[in-house]
């Protein structure tokens, strides 16, 4: 898997969890879907981990590909361009 999340391959692996890009505005935040579905706005990493504790990780690596997908940038980025 490359660092895009694109298909390498014919690969067509999504990771449970992602984090979709900013939202313009005065309080941007980051939908944030586990398989497929919507569970909340984050504004943070912090909220990103928060979601994924309660789907049942007890300590995830955020940084794990095979567990999250960042569009729109990793989890430095919390404004739109």
């Amino acid at each position: 898997m490359n660092e895009s999340h694109e298909p390498v391959d014919g690969d067509v692996f999504t990771p449970p969890v992602v984090v979709r890009p900013p939202t313009h505005g005065a309080r941007p935040y980051r939908r944030v879907e586990i398989y497929g579905r919507t569970v909340g706005r984050a504004t943070s990493a912090a909220d990103v981990a928060e979601f994924v504790r309660r789907a049942g990780v007890e300590d995830p690596d955020l940084t794990d590909p095979g567990l999250i997908g960042w569009d729109g940038g990793d989890e430095t980025v919390w404004t739109a361009p």
